[in-house]
């Protein structure tokens, strides 16, 4: 099967983060200029990029809308978005812009005929957020952990018809210690929507491992990218090989 890079802009207060493990007050500016990163992006060769708001995420409406314009006026990659994302109004809006895909996260939990009902108005733009915690879904920015299994989810969004899901391990987010394979496969294996891993992916040998499943559909890629710890020219290459 083939295998997606997504490289991922964080956004707070208009600027491009990286948080550590979802901690809004552990984060790391890399740019100033969302634009100017996603055309950084785009020119070593990346085709997808993974916007969050994550300030809409916590306020439960879009925040960062002038940074995603100015993302889009940036780049001609496929954007997926995610953040604050809790109605049908709000989800169109983002479609109506230019945004290829919308990533459904707390919705998914709290309010399911939203996502199911989008699932079936926009076919194959509609992607369900998994955000876990031991397991569990955890919402609201992460700020809450609910009690349902992330498979349990996985299942609905299986049943509304998503396109893809996005599966967050948030111990390993912008840890930098290594994708949680095993999870993310397990997750993988329960559902037939295209899984994509998120959190902890640090270098090639995690992207081999997570490849070498042969069902994680792809890998979203955030601080390593950042920081020099993955080579660019050598993930696409190892993609293309796939």
């Amino acid at each position: 099967m083939s295998f997606e890079i997504w490289p991922a802009i964080d956004l707070k207060g208009g600027r491009c983060v990286r948080l550590l493990r979802g901690d809004m007050a552990q984060a790391t500016v890399f740019s100033d200029d969302p634009g100017a990163q996603a055309g950084k992006f785009r020119a070593l060769g990346f085709s997808r990029l993974h916007v969050v708001d994550l300030d809409g995420a916590f306020e439960g409406r879009a925040v960062n809308a002038e940074a995603v314009a100015r993302i889009r006026a940036g780049t001609d990659a496929t954007v997926q978005l995610g953040g604050g994302i809790r109605d049908m109004r709000a989800l169109e809006a983002w479609l109506g812009r230019g945004i290829a895909r919308a990533i459904v996260g707390t919705a998914a939990l709290k309010t399911p005929d939203f996502p199911r009902e989008a699932a079936r108005r926009h076919p194959g733009r509609v992607v369900i957020g998994i955000d876990a915690r031991g397991g569990k879904v955890a919402v609201e920015g992460w700020a809450e952990t609910s009690t349902v299994e992330a498979t349990d989810l996985a299942r609905r969004a299986e049943d509304w018809g998503a396109a893809a899901i996005v599966y967050t391990d948030i111990e390993r987010d912008g840890a930098m210690k290594g994708a949680n394979v095993a999870a993310t496969e397990a997750l993988a294996r329960a559902v037939r929507v295209p899984v994509i891993a998120s959190g902890g992916v640090s270098g090639l040998e995690d992207l081999r491992r997570l490849m070498a499943t042969g069902v994680v559909a792809g890998a979203i890629v955030g601080r390593a990218l950042y920081d020099g710890g993955l080579d660019a020219r050598a993930a696409l290459a190892l993609a293309e090989a796939a």
